[in-house]
């Protein structure tokens, strides 16, 4: 090759590198400390209370920036003016970019000072000065920055995952109108009705126990080392450790030693009574001013319903507001790293993280902090699981989605249509439920929550035979569903108190093929993958307040939703619903006799005999909305 083609080829390299930025790996620290300058401020709150923040400024003058504030209780690591991260925003793009970038530690968390509460309630109304919450501390955290940081262009954007995702959502109720863009990621919104520790009050044992045990103890002032070690099972097989806590009350006694304030205040409160109402974020999100870009997984195994509801809430209270939905095939948090091509054993055909990352949110904040690029964003951005898809659509659930309902029937069946009176063959199905052998929540062994079990094959459930089944034939066409998926049950129990657990299962044809990189040898044919499920407390079917036991074989109604789904099942598939008692260990075990769980006996442990119901007259089914 002579030299003319060897620099026509540079040249040629360099600028299809340049005009495909999104293709940019992690900064690294050598580059974030080449390129920004940091500083740490404690930063006056209202009250006279000082949070901790670290601030990045580009050193590069020339132009004005805007600032992308993370509020956090994780910790703004690494500490000190001459201590730099690897990397900064929720991208390496944003780096690469040039913003201001702001961290700092919430009230009571590692370096900043006054008191730390838990999903701290909102105050509507505020008379005095002590009177604070999120959105007072991020007025106030905002406003300094504007009067103290040089070289910005007056805009603020937020953003954050998981718990700084509630700070996020918190921070944008009557908003300070310096910020223009925000985007809550997997927010908590309520740890009573589906995020983290319960789901319609059924108690999240597993993901609550692990989580407070390694990050639940008070600080008692402000430092840059906590504590935060993983808690020793003894035993890999979490389900054996577990069942050897005989009831709830034994676990502080054990292992937590009253050192998890928070751990304690729960199992003083086992209805959905003012502590867990006033950590509801959804009733107070008014007056959000700036554009917000809500994301979430469809695989979140801790704040699935936060991201949906926080959306749903926001659209419904503040309808001039920009307001887009985005919901990948993502575990928690899976979107922020990695390629988000797979999660567990069920591959996506396409890198969903990187597509997320590169064209949905680096453009956002693009857009509403720089004005830079001309991108659309439609209402909702969701991809749809079965095709492994992304779909645009102007409202969330699509508007032209049709309402179905699919019935239980005799002989395991589920069909669209309802069943008819020549059927005859009893009226119920029933399985006897013994809350000393739960049906475990996962195949094998595991420890926690495992994040993949919201896609997990299901075979091992159906063999038990404390878990009814119901399943459609071969379907000769596609069916794709969307949004909320409602659950009628009319059911029994011999008992006075019983959890209902419902599962949605796409069947996988015999011949399905095991995908190349299939590293656990998986056997797909037959596969039943978990599309959505979830349990109520049988208590709270009437009220989350005031909880009711059950007649004892008295047929009764009980009506819950699954959160949000978009899942296609393919022509070749079966749909299949599962109905179980017990979800162990990640519900806690209902001892089916009514009663205050947290503070229950051995003795109140008690086995039933459930039947759930099918004839015309009482007939069992879920709503679903359907594409045409």
């Amino acid at each position: 090759m002579n030299l003319f083609l060897r620099l026509t080829s540079l040249v040629a390299f360099i600028l299809l590198v340049n005009a495909f930025p999104v293709k940019i790996k992690a900064q690294g620290l050598e580059y974030v400390k080449a390129h920004y300058t940091k500083y740490e401020y404690q930063i006056p709150m209202r009250d006279g209370k000082h949070l901790f923040t670290a601030v990045y400024v580009p050193k590069d003058n020339s132009q004005k920036y805007p600032m992308l504030l993370k509020r956090t209780p994780y910790s703004v690591r690494p500490y000190g003016a001459d201590q730099y991260p690897d990397n900064l925003g929720p991208s390496a793009l944003f780096g690469k970019e040039g913003y201001i970038f702001v961290y700092q530690d919430v009230r009571g968390r590692w370096m900043s000072e006054g008191d730390f509460v838990q999903m701290r309630p909102h105050l509507p109304k505020k008379t005095t000065k002590d009177d604070i919450d999120e959105s007072t501390d991020t007025w106030d955290t905002v406003e300094w920055l504007i009067k103290n940081i040089k070289n910005h262009n007056g805009r603020v954007g937020i953003a954050g995952i998981s718990y700084p995702g509630f700070y996020t959502a918190a921070g944008i109720i009557d908003s300070h109108p310096a910020i223009k863009a925000a985007s809550p990621q997997a927010p908590v919104n309520d740890w009573f009705m589906g995020d983290d520790w319960h789901h319609n009050g059924a108690f999240f044992l597993a993901h609550m126990f692990n989580w407070m045990s390694r990050s639940g103890r008070a600080r008692p002032e402000p430092t840059k080392n906590f504590p935060r070690a993983n808690f020793d099972y003894g035993t890999p097989d979490g389900y054996e450790f577990y069942m050897r806590i005989k009831t709830l009350s034994e676990i502080d006694q054990k292992y937590l030693k009253g050192e998890v304030p928070f751990w304690l205040e729960t199992m003083k409160h086992g209805n959905y009574d003012d502590f867990w109402k006033s950590r509801n974020i959804r009733q107070h999100l008014n007056n959000v001013k700036p554009a917000v870009l809500m994301v979430g997984g469809w695989f979140d195994a801790e704040n699935l319903f936060g991201a949906l509801e926080t959306y749903k809430s926001i659209e419904a209270r503040n309808p001039q507001t920009v307001n887009t939905i985005v919901m990948g095939p993502w575990r928690h948090g899976g979107w922020a790293r990695g390629e988000g091509s797979f999660f567990g054993d069920i591959p996506f055909n396409s890198k969903t993280s990187e597509f997320y990352r590169e064209k949905i949110e680096f453009p956002f904040f693009q857009k509403y902090l720089k004005g830079k690029g001309k991108v659309e964003h439609p209402e909702a951005w969701v991809f749809e699981t079965g095709t492994n898809q992304w779909k645009k659509y102007n409202k969330w659930p699509p508007a032209k989605a049709q309402p179905h309902s699919l019935y239980f029937h005799q002989n395991e069946q589920l069909s669209f249509a309802p069943p008819q009176q020549k059927e005859g063959q009893g009226t119920f199905d029933e399985y006897f439920s013994n809350p000393n052998k739960p049906v475990p929540y996962m195949g094998g062994i595991t420890k926690g929550m495992k994040a993949e079990y919201l896609t997990a094959d299901q075979r091992f459930a159906s063999r038990r035979p404390d878990v009814l089944v119901y399943q459609t034939g071969v379907l000769k066409r596609d069916v794709t569903i969307v949004g909320p998926i409602g659950v009628e049950l009319i059911v029994s129990t011999s008992g006075t108190d019983s959890d209902w657990i419902v599962k949605v299962i796409d069947v996988y044809p015999d011949d399905f093929p095991n995908p190349k990189n299939n590293p656990k040898q998986v056997q797909m044919g037959g596969y039943q993958q978990l599309v959505r499920g979830d349990v109520i407390r049988g208590k709270f079917r009437n009220s989350f307040e005031k909880p009711e036991p059950f007649k004892p074989n008295e047929p009764t109604e009980v009506i819950f939703t699954l959160p949000d789904t978009n899942h296609c099942f393919r022509s070749g598939h079966r749909i299949m619903i599962q109905v179980q008692s017990s979800w162990f260990p990640l519900v806690d075990r209902n001892p089916q006799k009514f009663c205050d769980i947290f503070q229950a006996t051995p003795a109140d442990f008690q086995s039933a005999t459930q039947r759930v119901y099918r004839s015309p007259q009482a007939v069992s089914h879920l709503d679903l909305l359907v594409l045409p």
